[in-house]
């Protein structure tokens, strides 16, 4: 029997939109000097969606969709 995993890595295939929460805890933790590594494992994000988040905060200013 398999259980439901918390883990958005663990769900290759499945899109979950972060909340306006979780975009500006990523910034956060960028401003405090965390690697995106880091930030992605403290988080449970993917690495790639932490990258993301923040090259969106640099251009715009922002981490609305």
């Amino acid at each position: 029997m398999q259980t439901a995993s918390t883990n958005i890595c663990e769900r290759m295939g499945h899109f979950q939109e972060l909340s306006e929460f979780q975009g500006g805890t990523v910034i956060g933790c960028h401003l405090c000097n965390k690697s995106i590594c880091e930030i992605s494992l403290l988080l449970n994000i993917p690495w790639s969606t932490v990258s993301g988040i923040i090259t969106k905060w640099k251009q715009l200013g922002t981490t609305a969709t």
